[in-house]
């Protein structure tokens, strides 16, 4: 009979933080991302707590993950403890240990309960190239009227087809240094949900309405992560209850 693994005791400290994804890191994956975190808490020496099993791994938990190529204010993890620590000396040890680019930002001690219930929707700044300004407004206009807008992408299941009109819960169109003059930036906050719709749904929405074709990569930066005030429209900061803990 093949041997039972030693069962680990459960962590009796959890930290939530708050990272971004900066410049050319936000080419980083989600996979590269956790490799890289799990190297930090090794190098930083961080007394975590290990999951129980044959293969016992670092109790680290990821939520709501921005899409490779994307660059990011507002991506969130939680961390257990073996020990009770000092939530601000974790931090400060992780973000030496890591990359410049891969930035810790906030921490605070976890409530209990799920961080990723929290992250119900995001605010997204979209820099298009391609777009002039009159364009991107007009094409967001005619979104916004719209009752659907139908777009495909392609997914472990073959391509797909959803609408992304539904998870917009405002998009603004404003004028920004562009390659070549001014060009489109679009601000838009989205309603995480089933599909997941990213900015590149809705720019891919945007060139169907009013038929550009794209000519240059948009940059896509996440600026902010949370709760939905679904009265206002604003994401609130999923970590402010309980900042004062850190």
């Amino acid at each position: 009979m093949r041997e039972q693994p030693e069962q680990q005791a459960p962590p009796v400290q959890r930290l939530r933080f708050r990272y971004a994804k900066r410049g050319r890191l936000r080419f980083t994956s989600h996979r590269d991302f956790s490799r890289a975190f799990e190297r930090a808490v090794f190098r930083a020496r961080i007394p975590m707590a290990y999951s129980s099993g044959f293969n016992p791994h670092p109790r680290i938990s990821y939520a709501g993950a921005s899409p490779t190529g994307a660059a990011s204010e507002a991506e969130y993890l939680e961390i257990g403890l073996a020990e009770v620590t000092d939530p601000a000396e974790v931090l400060a040890a992780l973000d030496e240990a890591l990359p410049p680019g891969l930035d810790l930002l906030q921490v605070v001690e976890s409530p209990g309960g799920s961080l990723s219930d929290l992250l119900e929707a995001s605010v997204w700044r979209t820099t298009v190239p391609s777009m002039t300004p009159d364009q991107g407004a007009e094409g967001v206009t005619a979104f916004l009227a719209a009752e659907e807008v139908l777009v495909e992408r392609m997914t472990k299941k073959g391509l797909r087809t959803f609408d992304c009109r539904a998870a917009v819960v405002s998009l603004q169109s404003a004028a920004g240094p562009g390659i070549e003059g001014e060009c489109a930036i679009l601000d838009m906050v989205l309603r995480h949900g089933t599909p997941s719709v990213r900015p590149d749904d809705v720019l891919a929405g945007l060139r169907t309405l009013v038929g550009l074709e794209a000519d240059a990569a948009p940059l896509h930066e996440r600026l902010a992560q949370g709760p939905l005030d679904t009265q206002f429209g604003t994401v609130g900061d999923p970590l402010a209850l309980h900042r004062d803990t850190a």
